[in-house]
Parts: C-alpha cells; sequence; structure tokens
C-alpha cells in the first residue's frame, strides 16, 4: 500500500516537473553584476530557468577574451538561485541552442533592441514562431554594464599571473590571435584601446609585439643587439604599467644558451606570455635588409640546445618559447626550413614562426601547406611586414595560429612627425601644422588620471 501511493507521489513530481515551462537566459557572466541578477529573477517568475552560458570562444568572436575562464564562470551561474541548468552555448547565435531545447521562453534585457545584437534579437524571434515560444524583455537595469565593468578592472590593471596566462587561453579559442607592435607607453595604450566594429563584433588587438626593431629605433640606436636587456626590460616595464593585454617578447638571437635562460626568467618573472628566438648567431642584422649581409644561421643542434636550456628554465607551463626560422631569409630553403621546423618542436618549441622578406606571401602559404602534413604541430606564427597585401582570413586558413604587425605603428608615426617639423621650418610658425596634430585635450584623455 505504502509503495503504491510513493509511486502515486513521484508520478505527480514527474507530470510536475515536465509541465513546468522552461525559460532560456543567453549570458556571458564574465562579471556578474545587479543586471544579471534582476534578469535571472524575471526568468525564475516564468518557470524553470536554463541558462546558455557563452563559451570563451563564442565571446571572443565578437570582444575581448572573457576575464574569468569557462568553468570559473559556469561554477560561478550554477551557484545562482534561481537557476536549474547550464549549458554551453557555442555561438554568439541562439538558434542552435534554441532549436535543441525548445524552451517556452527566452529573456534578455531590451538593450539588444537596438546595435550590433538586433540582428540577433530578430533570429530568436523568428526561431521561437517554430513551437509558439515568446521572447521576454525585461527593461535593462540602468547604470551598470558589464563594459563599464571591463573599463574599470582594466584601469585597475591586471598581475603578472593573470598576464601570463592569456595566450595560451587566445590560442585555445580564436582562430588567428591578432597582435600589434609597441615600443613605448603610448603605443601600449594605442594597443590597449584601439577597437572597431565589424557588424555585431567588436575587432581589436589580442596581444602587443615588443620589437626589438622599433623599441632600438625609438631610441634612435640601430637594431643590432646595442639596446642591451636591462634597457629593453625598462621599456617593457612601462608598457606593462598600463596595458592588460599579453605581450610577446622579441628576444632577437636569445644570445648563449646560458644567458637565454636569465632572459627567460627575467621576462616569466615579469608576467610576460611569450619570447621569440631567432636561429642566428654573431652580430644581429635586421632580417628585412635588401642586401644580404653577413649573418650565419645556427646549427639546427645548436638552436635546439637553447630551446631545451629556456624551457628547463621557466617556472610555469604558460611561458612559452617560440623559435624563429630565417631559413627563407637567408637562403637556405624550404627543405631546410621544413627540416628546422620539425627539429625545433622536437625540442621542446611551443611555437614556429617562419619568416620571409618576399614581396607577396607564396612562400609563407607554401611553407604553411607543408607544415600541415607535419604529425606534431604546434601554433604558426606570420610577419607580414613585406607581404602586406595578404589577408588575415587567408592566413588562418592556411594554418596561421597568430599574425605580428610588427612595425607599423612607428613607421607610420614617423613620417607624420616628419611632416610636422618640417613645416614649422617652412612656414615659421605652427599654424600650418595643426592639422596633423592631436588637440592638446584629446592628449591628455589617452593617459588615464591625465585629465
Amino acid at each position: 500500500m505504502k509503495k503504491t501511493a510513493a509511486k502515486e507521489v513521484s508520478s505527480k513530481l514527474r507530470r510536475k516537473v515536465k509541465s513546468k515551462k522552461t525559460v532560456y537566459v543567453g549570458m556571458s557572466a564574465d562579471l556578474i553584476h545587479p543586471g544579471h541578477l534582476n534578469i535571472i529573477r524575471e526568468a525564475g517568475k516564468h518557470g524553470r530557468v536554463i541558462i546558455g552560458l557563452l563559451t570563451d570562444s563564442a565571446i571572443a568572436s565578437y570582444k575581448r577574451l572573457p576575464f574569468m575562464p569557462l568553468e570559473q564562470r559556469k561554477q560561478i551561474v550554477e551557484s545562482i538561485k534561481n537557476v536549474s541548468e547550464v549549458v554551453l552555448q557555442e555561438t554568439l547565435d541562439y538558434v542552435p541552442n534554441l532549436r535543441r531545447l525548445r524552451p517556452d521562453f527566452v529573456v534578455h534585457g531590451d538593450d539588444w533592441r537596438t546595435g550590433v545584437q538586433r540582428e540577433i534579437r530578430d533570429r530568436v524571434i523568428q526561431v521561437l514562431k517554430e513551437w509558439g515560444g515568446r521572447l521576454i524583455e525585461p527593461e535593462y537595469t540602468k547604470g551598470i554594464s558589464s563594459t563599464q565593468l571591463n573599463n574599470s578592472l582594466k584601469e585597475i590593471g591586471t598581475t603578472p599571473g593573470i598576464r601570463l596566462k592569456i595566450l595560451h587561453r587566445l590560442l585555445a579559442v580564436k582562430d588567428l590571435v591578432r597582435v600589434m607592435e609597441a615600443h613605448n607607453g603610448l603605443t601600449g595604450l594605442i594597443v590597449e584601446k584601439a577597437r572597431v566594429k565589424a557588424g555585431t563584433a567588436t575587432r581589436e588587438f589580442d596581444a602587443l609585439w615588443l620589437s626589438s626593431l622599433t623599441d632600438s629605433t625609438a631610441k634612435g640606436r640601430p637594431d643590432n643587439g646595442s639596446v642591451d636587456l636591462t634597457s629593453r626590460l625598462i621599456t617593457l616595464n612601462n608598457i606593462l604599467e598600463i596595458t592588460t593585454k599579453p605581450i610577446i617578447f622579441d628576444g632577437d638571437s636569445g644570445g648563449v644558451p646560458e644567458h637565454f635562460t636569465i632572459m627567460v626568467k627575467a621576462l616569466e618573472r615579469m608576467g610576460i606570455s611569450a619570447v621569440i628566438i631567432e636561429d642566428k648567431v654573431g652580430l644581429k642584422e635586421n632580417s628585412l635588409l635588401e642586401a644580404g649581409g653577413s649573418q650565419q644561421q645556427d646549427s639546427i643542434a645548436g638552436f635546439c640546445k637553447k630551446i631545451q636550456f629556456g624551457k628547463k628554465a621557466q617556472f610555469t607551463d604558460d611561458f612559452m618559447v617560440i623559435a624563429r626560422i630565417e631559413s627563407l631569409i637567408l637562403g637556405a630553403g624550404m627543405n631546410d626550413a621544413l627540416q628546422r621546423a620539425e627539429a625545433y618542436i622536437a625540442a621542446g618549441a611551443d611555437g614556429i614562426m617562419i619568416h620571409s622578406k618576399q614581396k607577396d606571401p607564396g612562400e609563407i602559404l607554401r611553407f604553411c601547406r607543408e607544415y600541415a602534413s607535419f604529425s606534431h604541430r604546434v601554433p604558426l606564427v606570420s610577419v607580414p611586414s613585406t607581404y602586406s597585401q595578404v589577408h588575415e582570413k587567408e592566413l588562418a586558413a592556411a594554418g596561421v595560429s597568430i599574425v605580428i604587425y610588427a612595425n607599423q605603428l612607428l613607421r607610420s608615426a614617423y613620417p607624420a612627425m616628419v611632416r610636422t617639423a618640417e613645416s614649422i621650418l617652412r612656414h615659421g610658425r605652427a599654424l600650418e601644422c595643426e592639422k596633423e596634430c592631436l588637440p592638446i585635450r584629446e592628449i591628455l584623455r589617452l593617459i588615464p588620471g591625465g585629465e
């Protein structure tokens, strides 16, 4: 008798759960604030709440990588009152999850009726019609937003440990990591803040490149190693103080293996994500010089030893040693470049940078095709300084993981400064050059706390 009664109660509970309506709420949940809680509370009034938590790759497809990794965000959302279930939303588009779950309601703040998310909203409305679902749009909570909180966090800064890990996270979720050079604090701020709208996405640089060429040139020195590591670390520290994005450091040849270990330890301690070293020996000459110089390529065994020294010196698994291959620059040929890539990977390199000074990307793309056949691959890096006509989409399709714009900020700044100087000399006053100049007020606004 008791068993029969228990079965009836269990059956009623199952029917009640089954009959309860479901509510879908999509969110990034990187920085939980009262606006998120209000939406979840409103959703809970209409049924069982399912949170569609955007993955890192979904978020990175339209804006900056979230501060917290997916597992941490998921753990926080699961603990919020009224949340019954958390599922992953793999794309910015809600439609795949909605068709799979067929919720009775979707709840979202009314802020997406205009702007870049309007198209996503229209698709949600259309797909809900397929089974009679409905969109509910509570009024957006005024005075607070994730964007505002993100900006506040960037002003506070970051820590070496947090910054160090970001490059690995980016490589895991993005088809192509976009990197721009910085050679002082001002250019660091430009890379940190530059962003443009591209459809529903916000496009920005993912990381900074500290180039020995631009650092040396900004100091009025030749790019031949005359600016020592101590001086370069001062530049690096100036950039670290006012940025939060990961940094890749141009380590030239890295010096002798024993000195390279010192460089690795110093960079990792500062929170740098990666160092790139080139397989050359002797006094440095810039690879992009038109006339062939006397630069010599290191032996495969010698450079593999240097990679191994660097990997043994690091404290964490997050720091990356990336090997730059100069075979195509020095005329050693494609087969030599491929042979070196395999050897450097076997020695422990975390990435391969293939360099070229050809005016078109042909040999780089050929290297990529051959590289794709390797049984073991690491992220591939391209630096399109001379073959600048190649598009990022073409590089990504070829298998490139990181693209570095290695010197464009410095190269664009110099002509503008020369024109300004010559204008003042020519006219005997500054009026004519004002069109080249940013207003002083705008300069002050660039610097946090400057106004």
